[in-house]
């Protein structure tokens, strides 16, 4: 057990004391915590976030399990040694004259308790009689390099050191400079998944808890399970919109993981198809034998499918209104009736909006 004394427990300051205890005792297969902003962002509003804990987590190949809200029985035993603590130890303690010396009786007491104290639960036996470190999975100085200690006890207001190589505070980033942002978000059970600037993506309801990878730009969002993309939606964010993220805990990202949203350019033409149809009254058009639904608002309209590669965009009154991944597969889509090879190049993009799109003529 490694006990650690902080002025305060914030998010940087829990991952030191999570990477000293590495270092003493070896990296575990799996940790579980609650959902503390330290531990987790995960449910971070309005965009979910890596915070410091879990890349720890990740870099060293540790599975991160997380409690479920409001269950405090889930980590009863760190509870029970809470408990402890404060019987044993802090009821007994008078004020410490600094974080040195609150460390040092810390100290003692968590080796008396591994060490001399017997536990019933162990049959007696002391957490030193019976802790083995993890063999088959030693820690590497390439997995997280732990700075040397300090020959003199730093003082309280001095910030604590972290771990090298382990993110230090951001430096200021340019608007400019942010094409594109990653971050992990969690689909409710619902199935669905809130994006920034409320835009919405929905799901099956099989999907609900599952987390996910989203990919954003000014142009489009990717969402990604387990490499496998999901749904591409045109984005409305703005250079601000991305800079805010990042500071909530987005990360800059690479290269786009799928064709863009919104078409930069013309295609060859054997890779590009298009289809004439009627959208339905219920928002729905027949696509070999499926029933795909696009808009309500879009019931009674002509409308053109456009097939680009793994996107297939709506087209109506020459602007692409919505763009979803296709639902037909290359190889079939010759197989479309009236489908053809397009030519052109693709129309420029609106957003789909009721008060955008005239309601049918009458008849």
């Amino acid at each position: 057990m490694l006990a650690k004394v902080v002025t305060v427990p914030s998010g940087r300051a829990i991952s030191a004391a999570f990477a000293d205890a590495m270092a003493a005792h070896g990296v575990p297969s799996k940790v579980l915590t609650d959902n503390g902003k330290q531990f987790t962002g995960r449910y971070t509003k309005p965009v979910p976030a890596e915070v410091l804990f879990d890349r720890i987590c990740r870099e060293n190949g540790i599975t991160h399990r997380l409690t479920k809200p409001r269950s405090p029985t889930t980590t009863g035993k760190i509870e029970r040694l809470h408990k402890t603590l404060r019987r044993e130890f802090l009821d007994h303690a008078a004020p410490f004259a600094d974080l040195a010396t609150a460390q040092a009786a810390l100290d003692a007491w968590a080796h008396a308790y591994n060490h001399s104290r017997p536990h019933q639960s162990l049959d007696m036996a002391t957490p030193a009689d019976v802790f083995r470190p993890t063999p088959e999975k030693p820690m590497r100085e390439a997995d997280l390099v732990i700075p040397p200690p300090a020959a003199e006890p730093q003082p309280a207001a001095m910030p604590l050191q972290v771990p090298a190589g382990l993110p230090a505070q951001r430096a200021p980033i340019h608007e400019d400079e942010i094409r594109a942002v990653e971050f992990t978000a969690v689909i409710c059970l619902a199935g669905r998944l809130c994006l920034p600037g409320g835009q919405q993506a929905k799901f099956s309801p099989a999907l609900g808890g599952r987390t996910v990878t989203v990919w954003a730009d000014r142009r489009g969002f990717h969402v990604l399970l387990d490499g496998e993309m999901l749904r591409t939606r045109p984005s409305r964010l703005t250079a601000k919109d991305l800079k805010a993220m990042i500071k909530n805990g987005a990360r800059i990202a690479g290269p786009e993981p799928a064709p863009a949203a919104l078409p930069t350019g013309p295609l060859p033409a054997h890779a590009i198809v298009e289809v004439e149809r009627t959208v339905a009254r219920d928002g729905y058009v027949g696509l070999l034998g499926q029933q795909l639904l696009l808009s309500a608002h879009l019931q009674g309209r002509q409308v053109v499918l456009r097939f680009e590669g793994r996107l297939m965009h709506v087209v109506t009154s020459g602007q692409v209104v919505k763009t979803i991944p296709a639902p037909i597969p290359p190889e079939d889509r010759a197989k479309i009736p009236g489908a053809h090879a397009a030519q052109s190049a693709p129309p420029r993009h609106v957003p789909c909006r009721p008060a955008a799109v005239s309601p049918p003529a009458a008849a």
